[in-house]
């Protein structure tokens, strides 16, 4: 079973079979090159500079998941428009190894629809950026045909994007991608959380694995650095914890939510009160994003399933919980704040769906409190 495996991932399958845990590493994600708390650092330095480029137009400081600009300023039911821009990030390390460019082009899609779905909008159209040290057409080409069949399914279209080659730039082989989604919602059917309130429930809609963050860190402990012969060896290993492959549980794409969503969005009463796409920075970082002043959310850690992927992950680096809480979105792909007579309601009309936690008055610094035991 373990044959072609890293040691540490043996050893992580062992501490996962017998529940007997290794040491607990510090700060996993900065030493493996990602420092999330300097990039919120980095927001907070942007924002004046951002602010002070907004008229009356612009809805929302930064912070949501998406900008919004009103089309018709004065007009409380007015179309507004709602844009993000992300990037398939290091998943894109295996990509190139694996082959899988199609998948990233799905990724990057499904990441940024999911991101103005937050806010209650759907999406209108999409550009993408493609770079490389050296263009292959090919890969290119199937790049960009993963993002059309992602585009359809949401019925968005995809005008345009650009195409850049920037020897020195980017290191020989390696690609990034990048994508920028414009969507629309009537100003007053906007997701913003504003009436969110101690006692509502937070639903959890299930990943289909890491979706696109983390990787630096997952790559790290799963010792899927250094020579790509040997790290495509070890992708290539059948892991039964999993039903699959590693590479084939690293590279599933993200995980669109719109079809889900969409219709709750139309329900009479406005069921949802809030949503939080569980990107960078995990369930700790993402769901304070949408939670009004005072108010914080308590997890119960038992209330769902978290996948052997990050469990595999977790033991292989000795990670703190919280820490893979914050790193990582652990299962849960997108978080769902509703009234308590709702949730029941919403519920039903889910394929899938858990009932992880509540809204509480916040009473110290942490936003988001994880109960229940270890299992996050």
């Amino acid at each position: 079973m373990h044959r072609g495996l890293p040691s540490c991932i043996i050893a992580a399958m062992e501490e996962i079979r017998t529940g007997k845990p290794g040491a607990i590493s510090v700060a996993a994600y900065r030493q493996a090159g990602v420092d999330i708390d300097a990039g919120n650092r980095a927001v907070e330095l942007m924002r004046r500079s951002v602010g002070s480029t907004h008229g009356p137009q612009v809805l929302a400081d930064v912070g949501y998941f998406g900008g919004l600009y009103a089309l018709d300023g004065q007009n409380p039911n007015g179309p507004v428009l709602v844009a993000s821009a992300d990037s398939v990030g290091t998943k894109l390390m295996l990509t190139s190894i694996m082959g899988t460019y199609g998948k990233a082009g799905q990724d990057i899609v499904n990441h940024c629809i999911n991101d103005i779905l937050a806010c209650g909008a759907r999406p209108l159209f999409f550009l993408d950026y493609v770079a490389s040290s050296h263009i292959v057409p090919e890969q290119v080409a199937e790049v960009v045909a993963g993002m059309a069949s992602a585009c359809r399914v949401a019925g968005c279209a995809l005008i345009g994007g650009e195409t850049a080659e920037l020897p020195g730039i980017y290191q020989t082989k390696e690609f990034d991608v990048a994508g920028f989604i414009v969507g629309n919602v009537a100003r007053d059917r906007l997701v913003l959380g504003k009436e969110i309130q101690p006692g509502d429930v937070v639903l959890a809609l299930p990943s289909s694995g890491l979706h696109t963050n983390g990787y630096s860190l997952a790559r790290k402990v799963l010792g899927l650095e250094g020579d790509p012969v040997e790290v495509r060896r070890r992708l290539d290993t059948y892991e039964e914890a999993l039903g699959c492959t590693l590479g084939e549980a690293l590279v599933e794409p993200h995980r669109s939510y719109l079809a889900e969503i969409a219709p709750l969005l139309d329900m009479p009463g406005r069921p949802i009160k809030g949503m939080a796409h569980i990107t960078g920075g995990g369930l700790i970082d993402n769901i304070p994003r949408v939670l009004p002043d005072g108010c914080a959310v308590e997890l119960d850690t038992s209330a769902w399933d978290v996948p052997p992927l990050f469990r595999l992950i977790q033991a292989a680096g000795h990670i703190d919980p919280t820490e893979m809480a914050r790193v990582f979105n652990m299962g849960v792909g997108m978080a769902l704040i509703v009234a308590p007579d709702q949730a029941g309601s919403v519920q039903a009309s889910l394929s899938e769906s858990a009932e992880i936690g509540r809204v509480v008055p916040q009473t110290g610094d942490e936003r988001v409190v994880l109960r229940g035991g270890s299992r996050v």
